[in-house]
């Protein structure tokens, strides 16, 4: 198993990032993949390159034949089993292979990619996490090599973000030995071909819980295709459960315990998607370069005006950011899991849990900034970008569903506070002791801001200050709300949104920070242009996030006081962006690519 390059120290406490300073040794970068993950990701991009590309507009054309042949060629190179334990003839690779995997499968579009995804991940996680030692050698060996492929079954026509308002039932047969399953599920990808499904049910009509179901039992059978807006070229049909018998040794995990099953995957499933949107982003990128290029206007190349030169540099800076902070939490969770022991599946859920408000952010931050891209794409291509002949279409349309995939954006942004908030209480995070001592601060006389020096010494600044935002409104929300702070879903997304800024902020200042100690300033030029830029932004956003949460928190001279502490907080010598997106998107249009 490869590991990652990272400074050896204790294993960070998630969410610590909003009180903790961290050295740039102490992350991992993309520019610390080892030779290992280099391999695994050229795998991936030449199977993608030769396989699937070329064959991405029968796959749109819903060649279901075709798919599943790609996804038996994919397990033929490993790119089934990257997850699977070396004990059930999977690779076992570390997380951040994983990450790679995702990233550079998105190329292939978004039909492939959601199709591997659902079967490598959410289809297959449950059995290598939660099932019996018999579940694992009978299904993980041909999950291994797609010899079976497979889907994850959760969602029903009233319960989506409710998902423990399954109506699907469960019962014991006289025998003893079937449980007989009745419900419907919907929304499945992979449904249309998949063999295998991982389900949930309530057992007894109040124990929800998890099973593997093979579509050759009784009673199980699959609905049409559905008519999607976007990633058509995949299966998404119902499953259906009428009086269907699945035996007693394909129960997963414990009675009553389904809700550990589906809400871990659906963790793990968040920060894989946050690295697959980084490559749809790069993919799309490397696209609208090619056509702004080739496409002329007034006699000139499209990309040397202003306006597109800022559209294509603004791409890859939101990507930038989206990039240092996944793989910085894919590190993370490395670090966490190593030397725990392959068959400790309760040590490796607990490593990837402690990390489950970095990964609600990066699905929340990865997606929208995909969208963005997306929607900048079809821009440049201007009416062009409108057919479905040319590529920026099927892009738009792929991209949205990603901010409803692994629970919708919504449920994610009130996630982060709340599971940030809940440590605080467990004493897992001393959070509360860094809000007092903010508030402390507010109080009293205000000191003069420290000069920093260093690469990046305004920026780190800026973040330390962004920080003391968070903690601001947090405490104020706390305070004022306590236990019922569940229920102010407006402010609980409000605080996500500076959560997540904060998080990406510094990690593109830690990334580059180590390029530059590594490489030294001269070779990082761009790289510093695409933080300085991504951080001024990030604040501004900050500040004009954070003023209606403070008045629907605090009134008077409290509010007074708080609105000029987030102006200080907030407040930085606005940096030349309009040059440096110039310079960037220079770079890009020159080597028609993502540059970092």
């Amino acid at each position: 198993m490869s590991k990652t390059v990272m400074a050896k120290a204790k294993i960070v406490k998630g969410g610590s990032f909003l009180i903790e300073e961290k050295k740039p040794s102490e992350i991992f970068t993309p520019e610390d993949f080892s030779e290992e993950q280099r391999a695994i990701a050229k795998t991936t991009r030449d199977f993608v390159a030769g396989e699937v590309y070329p064959n991405r507009s029968e796959i749109e054309n819903k060649n279901k034949e075709l798919l599943v042949s790609l996804l038996r060629k994919s397990g033929e190179l490993g790119l089934l089993s990257f997850d699977i334990p070396e004990k059930y003839e999977g690779l076992g690779l570390d997380k951040v292979c994983s990450m790679l995997v995702a990233e550079n499968l998105a190329p292939a579009g978004g039909s492939f990619a959601v199709s591997h995804g659902g079967h490598t991940g959410i289809g297959t996680w449950p059995i290598i996490y939660f099932g019996t030692e018999a579940q694992k050698k009978h299904y993980l060996p041909k999950l291994a090599t797609g010899e079976l492929l497979a889907a994850y079954a959760l969602t029903e026509p009233h319960s989506g973000s409710d998902a423990l308002a399954a109506k699907t039932r469960a019962v014991l047969s006289e025998d003893g030995k079937h449980y007989i399953l009745n419900g419907t599920k919907m929304w499945i990808t992979n449904a249309g071909f998949a063999d295998v499904f991982v389900t949930f049910a309530k057992v007894d009509g109040d124990k929800f819980s998890g099973f593997i179901i093979e579509k050759t039992f009784p009673g199980v059978s699959t609905g049409g295709e559905e008519h999607k807006m976007g990633i058509r070229g995949s299966s998404t049909c119902t499953l259906e459960l009428n009086d269907a018998k699945v035996p007693v040794e394909n129960l997963l995990g414990e009675i009553g315990k389904g809700h550990l099953i589906a809400f871990n995957v659906l963790n793990m499933g968040r920060f894989k998607l946050g690295a697959g949107c980084v490559g749809g982003a790069k993919a799309a990128m490397k696209e609208a370069i090619a056509y702004a290029n080739e496409r002329h206007q007034f006699n000139r190349p499209i990309s040397s005006f202003g306006a597109i030169k800022q559209k294509l540099a603004e791409m890859a800076i939101r990507c930038y950011g989206v990039e240092s902070a996944v793989y910085r939490t894919a590190g993370l969770i490395d670090q966490a899991l190593e030397g725990v022991d392959a068959d400790d599946n309760a040590g490796i859920l607990k490593g990837i849990e402690e990390y489950a408000i970095e990964c609600s952010a990066m699905k929340v931050y990865g997606t929208e900034m995909l969208d963005f891209v997306a929607d900048e794409m079809v821009q440049v291509y201007g009416g062009y970008g409108y057919s479905e002949e040319y590529p920026a279409a099927a892009v738009y349309r792929d991209s949205r569903i990603n901010r409803i995939f692994e629970g919708t954006n919504e449920i994610n942004r009130m996630l982060i506070p709340g599971m940030l908030l809940k440590k605080a209480m467990k004493g897992e995070l001393a959070l509360m002791q860094a809000v007092k001592q903010l508030m402390e601060e507010l109080l009293s006389f205000p000191s003069m801001d420290d000069e920093e020096d260093g690469v990046l010494a305004e920026e780190q600044k800026m973040v330390r200050n962004a920080k003391k935002v968070v903690l601001m409104v947090a405490g104020s929300a706390a305070q004022k709300y306590m236990q019922n702070i569940s229920d102010q879903q407006e402010l609980l997304m409000g605080i996500a949104d500076i959560i997540m800024e904060v998080y990406a902020m510094e990690s593109a200042l830690l990334r580059t920070q180590k390029f530059v100690e590594a490489n030294g300033e001269a070779s990082a030029e761009l790289r510093l242009e695409a933080t300085k830029v991504f951080i001024n932004d990030a604040v501004d956003r900050i500040e004009i996030k954070a003023r209606p949460l403070l008045a629907a928190l605090v009134e008077g001279d409290m509010l007074r006081t708080q609105i000029a502490a987030l102006k200080r907080f907030t407040r930085h010598t606005p940096y030349n962006c309009i040059q440096a997106r110039q310079r960037i998107a220079a770079a890009m249009t020159e080597t028609g690519k993502y540059i970092f």
